[in-house]
């Protein structure tokens, strides 16, 4: 069994934590800890994780960040390193990065671009931009999560930025459920023409149909990001619990590797482990 690196964790405890988001009534309104991860990944060779912000309020966003670093230093599951939250075009940006300088536990940042309050074209500000570029100096990524109509926005962003690593999340945030793949197709065509940005293989099984989705519906999207993206540059993420509006964690694992059996032993290991493991230095 390939061993299995999660570069997309998600874990939450909504007594510490405001999700504007996460409505009351979701299945996903409840505390989605340490433990409940574990269970749902048992039995899955997930040898590391790494965890993804979860779109706090933006006034605990050092506390999010100094509870993960928490979980990391105790080492009581796989989560070795962090994705934080932080917000790039702000006055401040620089003060909060910081704080983290010389963290070993801290690789990247992570703002949520689509978000109805975030008007398209938001990552092209110069002051963004100027955010975007200290990260590449700190040594840091940024994780682009973006419409799918807003790819070729990410993509000039991406160019603006050279000597910043980025990773775009869920396939571009494809649907799923759209009857035409074709602007989107070129757009993560675009996107992938840049060497600086890797294309993470997660998130999609979330806008499929509750109940009635088949690996058939998710392998267009993720075989056109893996081939437009190439062997070296794709990571796997599971989204969880995200993901669970839709799919079990095992059965979204499942799906993807039954969509990408027909390619070599070693494309899948870079997908599954490989990859993420170098572009984070977990090795």
């Amino acid at each position: 069994m390939i061993p299995i690196v999660d570069t997309h964790q998600h874990l939450w405890d909504l007594t510490r934590f405001r999700l504007p988001w996460n409505k009351a009534g979701s299945p996903l309104a409840r505390n989605f800890l340490m433990v409940d991860y574990l269970n749902a990944t048992a039995g899955l060779n997930i040898i590391k994780a790494i965890y993804m912000e979860v779109d706090v309020e933006p006034e605990q966003q050092t506390a999010e960040a100094q509870y993960i670093l928490d979980i990391c230093q105790r080492g009581k599951g796989p989560t070795v390193a962090a994705v934080i939250s932080g917000r790039p075009a702000s006055d401040g940006f620089r003060k909060y990065l910081d704080q983290f300088k010389g963290n070993r536990y801290i690789r990247g940042v992570r703002q949520v671009l689509h978000n109805p309050e975030v008007p398209a074209g938001y990552c092209l500000n110069a002051d963004f931009i100027k955010g975007i570029r200290l990260l590449g100096e700190r040594g840091m990524s940024f994780d682009i999560c973006v419409r799918p109509g807003e790819l070729t926005d990410a993509a000039k962003l991406v160019a603006a930025c050279p000597d910043t690593r980025f990773i775009l999340d869920h396939c571009g945030n494809a649907n799923v459920q759209a009857t035409d793949h074709a602007q989107w197709k070129r757009d993560m065509a675009t996107v992938a023409s840049h060497k600086n940005v890797v294309g993470k293989v997660s998130g999609i099984v979330v806008s499929a149909k509750r109940g009635a989705w088949t690996e058939a519906d998710l392998a267009p999207l993720v075989n056109h990001t893996l081939d437009v993206f190439g062997p070296d540059r794709v990571m796997f993420g599971g989204d969880w619990p995200v993901c669970t509006m839709t799919a079990t964690y095992k059965q979204w694992v499942e799906a993807l590797k039954n969509i990408v059996h027909h390619r070599t032993e070693q494309e899948q290991r870079k997908l599954f482990h490989d990859n993420a493991m170098q572009f984070y230095g977990l090795a």
